[in-house]
């Protein structure tokens, strides 16, 4: 194998039979994944009453989940059951580019839901002449093109780079991971990295909590039942975002901006919270605290 055709996964050794309770927990979780999500978007896809923009983009961030989880969790099962831990430049470069376009998805998803709130709630009159159906599918194709160019860019930047090495010490393909492995001059993927971080990560967290803080404002003026109706939409997407902010800020501290030396485990848990955490607890969220989505899934329960 020539240097830089093929990565190599340095996480994966010596495991032991440590491997078999480790795929045990993630084959577990990657079923409960698709599980829960499928239930959540299938609920609001026969649902008409949830044909709303709100439950619209909840059941986008359920086909994003099972899109960016597609990418990690069955190789990750597969290398936790195998005796060699190499993978193709150019699987490496898809499964980066799937699961970080997942990411910035899922971040631009979230600002919508925002955008979507603060409309409902400071313009509830005009809500429906607003968010309009067409609205929405503009809103989500923008987010969808830019997220998938912005990321495409970005992996066919590193494709380009000369490798001058070949071990990964992750779980998973990091696009950043292989650039510094490259010993071209790696400026420009530095730059549009750093793009990509400020578009799909700062500015959507810069407008959602602005979104929320006029909310807040709002809600203050209000009576007690417009405030009790507000918070009840309002606190399953903040518990998602906080969430999600979290694990994007320990992937993104670990990868680009410490240099301290964690230990394995603790670094592993870090940096695979964005890709477990958010796809599992996001329907359980939703299908708990919005009464809409939870009377209608009992009622699918039921009628079978």
């Amino acid at each position: 194998m020539e240097n830089g055709t093929y990565f190599y996964f340095m996480l994966f050794e010596n495991l032991g039979y440590k491997r078999y309770a480790f795929f045990c927990l993630g084959f577990i979780l990657y079923c409960a994944i698709i599980f829960f999500n499928a239930l959540i978007f299938l609920t609001i896809c026969f649902e008409r009453t949830l044909h709303m923009p709100m439950y619209v983009l909840i059941s986008c961030l359920s086909i994003n989940s099972v899109y960016g989880t597609a990418a990690f969790f069955p190789r990750l099962l597969t290398d936790l059951l195998s005796d060699t831990h190499t993978i193709s430049r150019e699987v490496c470069l898809l499964q980066a580019f799937v699961i970080f376009s997942y990411a910035a998805n899922e971040n631009t998803i979230l600002m919508l839901m925002a955008f979507d709130r603060f409309v409902a709630i400071s313009k509830p009159l005009q809500y429906h002449n607003i968010i309009t159906p067409r609205v929405l599918t503009v809103l989500l194709v923008i987010n969808l093109v830019y997220s998938m160019v912005s990321v495409g860019t970005s992996a066919l930047l590193t494709a380009r780079l000369t490798m001058c090495g070949n071990r990964l010490f992750k779980v998973y393909c990091h696009n950043y991971e292989m650039v510094k492995l490259s010993c071209a001059n790696t400026i420009i993927n530095n730059v549009m990295g750093f793009f990509i971080l400020i578009t799909t990560v700062v500015l959507p967290l810069s407008f959602i909590l602005y979104s929320y803080v006029k909310i807040l404002i709002i809600c203050r003026r209000s009576s007690a039942h417009f405030k009790s109706k507000a918070y009840e939409t309002c606190v399953p997407h903040i518990v998602i975002l906080l969430n999600f902010s979290i694990a994007i800020v320990s992937e993104v501290t670990l990868s680009r901006i410490v240099n301290v030396e964690l230990p394995i485990a603790l670094s592993i848990v870090f940096s695979l919270e964005f890709l477990i955490v958010p796809p599992i607890l996001n329907p359980i969220v939703y299908a708990f605290n919005l009464p809409d989505i939870r009377k209608n899934i009992l009622r699918l329960k039921a009628s079978r």
